[in-house]
């Protein structure tokens, strides 16, 4: 695994014990419903977590994209459906997503080049 994508995924794992530990309700319930919504139902998980790419590049959350960029790669995304939903975030949120893109393709090519990744 890339120290990139290594130091995203600590950070994360370290930061979401904590708020979860921290016993508050609403905090546990939105990750519930987080995990809940990804699950396989009508639409696939792959077609849920590029929505969820699409959707955090117009929201501009470096942090989301990540995620979901890795949840992407565990489902088999391709680069040419990546680069796709990338259009199609950048055609509804603007040119203000094209920063975030450059960040996303640079984030896509470590996982692409490491296959430990998860």
């Amino acid at each position: 695994m890339s120290e990139k994508v290594e130091e995203f995924n600590k950070y994360r794992s370290k930061m979401n014990e904590k708020i979860l530990g921290s016993g508050n309700k609403v905090m546990k319930r939105i990750y519930s419903l987080d995990t809940l919504t990804y699950q396989e139902g009508a639409l696939s998980t792959k077609v849920k977590e590029m929505l969820g790419l699409s959707t955090s590049m117009v929201l501009r959350c470096d942090d989301c994209i990540k995620y979901h960029l890795e949840k992407c790669y565990e489902q088999g995304v391709s680069t040419e459906e990546i680069f796709e939903v990338f259009g199609v975030a950048n055609l509804v949120g603007g040119t203000i997503v094209i920063p975030h893109t450059r960040r996303a393709v640079e984030y896509w090519e470590e996982l692409q080049n490491n296959p430990q990744t998860p």
